[in-house]
């Protein structure tokens, strides 16, 4: 009954999706049991898409974070109304606690725009070392490159055409899109705020992260938080 319900309310997770919540609340242990009814006794199954053989390149050698606000990553994601009026998301996260730290939704984001959320952010959590950006014209404008000097914070720009070197946001906003852009068909702009940020708490808050050993970024976060607190007890304690 609980995978039934985990299903309708999120129709794009698969099973390892499903068997984290459902070890998470206690109903199961074992993936091969929540596979066994998950497949074969519910016959329930995602449609598998054929991957293209990709042609082999350099591996790229991405920063290490060890903490988090050591960097952000940030960029757009383009959708539209049901009308056709376009639609631009920003998204932001922390590579380090895989944190959705915003989703600014509009018809039109500009660089001061960013500024004025860059500066809410902060001021809930403080300040990042670094943010890696794309070439887009928000990223290269006067008022966020002042933000950035002001502030002492590094933009790390990519190569140009080389989302690779920003695999994290990318891997975010493949998932903002199937999970929530592709789901929903929005009225209005202040409708969309609304879906968008509710799947973006539930994001945080609920959706498991198999990066992190099944726990949502927000339990990641405040694990690391705790952990660092006894670290530091026990450095003053000797």
């Amino acid at each position: 009954m609980r995978i039934h319900e985990l299903i309708q309310e999120y129709p794009k997770w698969g099973c390892p999706m499903i068997h984290d919540v459902l070890k998470r609340e206690g109903l199961v242990i074992n993936p091969k049991r929540t596979e066994r009814i998950y497949y074969r006794e519910e016959k329930l199954s995602l449609r598998r898409r054929k991957r293209r053989r990709k042609a082999p390149h350099a591996r790229l050698t991405l920063p290490e974070v060890s903490r988090p606000n050591e960097r952000w990553a940030m960029d757009f994601v383009h959708d539209s109304l049901w009308n056709g009026r376009k639609l631009r998301a920003l998204t932001m996260v922390d590579i380090f606690t895989k944190e959705s730290l915003r989703i600014e939704v509009d018809t039109s984001i500009s660089g001061e725009r960013v500024v004025r959320v860059l500066d809410r952010i902060v001021e809930a959590r403080g300040l990042p070392e670094a943010i890696t950006v794309d070439n887009g014209p928000e990223f290269r404008s006067k008022a966020l490159d002042k933000w950035a000097y002001k502030n002492q914070v590094v933009l790390d720009f990519i190569r140009p055409e080389k989302p690779v070197d920003n695999c994290f946001i990318e891997s975010f906003n493949s998932k903002f899109r199937n999970e929530c852009l592709n789901s929903h068909y929005f009225d209005s702009i202040s409708e969309a705020k609304i879906l968008v940020e509710d799947w973006r708490k539930m994001y945080n808050e609920f959706r498991p992260h198999r990066t992190l050993k099944g726990l949502t970024p927000r339990d990641f976060a405040k694990q690391y938080k705790t952990k660092s607190a006894q670290n530091t007890n026990l450095v003053m304690a000797h």
